[in-house]
């Protein structure tokens, strides 16, 4: 909500080419504990005063010499391009209050004034004006805020995606139905990977001399959704040597705790597995 103090201090213009009618708004304003409340009767000078000043309210006049309030409000809409024209009208002609409506103007008096309806139609657009200010400022910290935390997970991702392929031969994912979605590194080449492919159905795990025990073991892991890690799994190469690998792998949930996949590393051992048993 908009406090009383927050109201009585908002900055306030009065642009009228009659000073009897500016002073005799400065004092219902004063008296009313308004603390920011500056007049022009210059209405060539308002748009400039307006860029400058960020006014919160402006009370203006609509027959002018020189410039009427039609025109300077047309002046001010392309100041506030991104809001609406903060544009409380005065008129004699009850014809012009439509008119003044439609050109962008939020509310307007009469004169002659009453004092109470002067005092009031202030206040009430004083309140809707300043919560649409903090609505705007909100919604501008939020998208920053968005945008600040869209980079810092790109980032992290990046870093993940970095770290995982210093300390593995390849990344992958797969979806709900176990399909290839995504590979990094060799995967593809060694093992025979296709993008699409089914984990269970494709020849990483069928056929070209792929271990059954193992085929089967990781079959069940997936089955159960469990995690594994370094698990060993190898393969007879048509020249008749071993290959042999390491894969780890996770399932992964959304938010509302349905499997979408899984994700994990996996890493060629071939050679190493003798080198670090001797």
């Amino acid at each position: 909500m908009i406090t009383a103090t927050e109201i009585l201090n908002a900055n306030l213009l009065i642009v009228d080419d009659q000073e009897a009618n500016v002073l005799l708004l400065e004092d219902i304003l004063q008296e009313a504990g308004y603390t920011r409340v500056s007049s022009t009767m210059d209405p060539l000078s308002v748009a400039a005063l307006h860029r400058e000043n960020h006014y919160d309210l402006i009370l203006l006049d609509l027959q002018m010499p020189g410039l009427d309030g039609f025109q300077v409000m047309e002046n001010l809409k392309a100041i506030e391009t991104e809001s609406y024209i903060p544009v409380l009208v005065i008129t004699a002609q009850p014809a012009h209050k439509l008119q003044a409506l439609l050109a962008g103007a939020k509310d307007f008096v009469s004169k002659p004034f009453d004092l109470t309806e002067v005092k009031t139609r202030i206040h009430n657009m004083l309140e809707v004006r300043l919560l649409h200010r903090r609505l705007d400022n909100y919604n501008k910290v939020l998208e920053q805020t968005v945008q600040e935390r869209t980079a810092e997970l790109r980032e992290s991702e990046a870093r993940f995606r970095a770290l995982t392929e210093l300390a593995s031969d390849w990344y992958w994912e797969s979806d709900e139905n176990q399909r290839v979605t995504k590979v990094s590194g060799p995967l593809l080449d060694m093992l025979g990977i296709q993008m699409g492919s089914s984990l269970s159905e494709t020849r990483v795990l069928q056929g070209s001399g792929w271990n059954e025990a193992e085929r089967t073991e990781l079959e069940a892991n997936i089955r159960a959704r469990r995690p594994f890690l370094d698990f060993p799994f190898s393969r007879v190469k048509p020249d008749g040597s071993f290959q042999h690998f390491r894969a780890s792998g996770e399932p992964i949930f959304d938010r509302s705790a349905r499997f979408i996949g899984y994700r994990g590393i996996g890493v060629e051992v071939t050679g190493r597995l003798f080198t670090n048993a001797t």
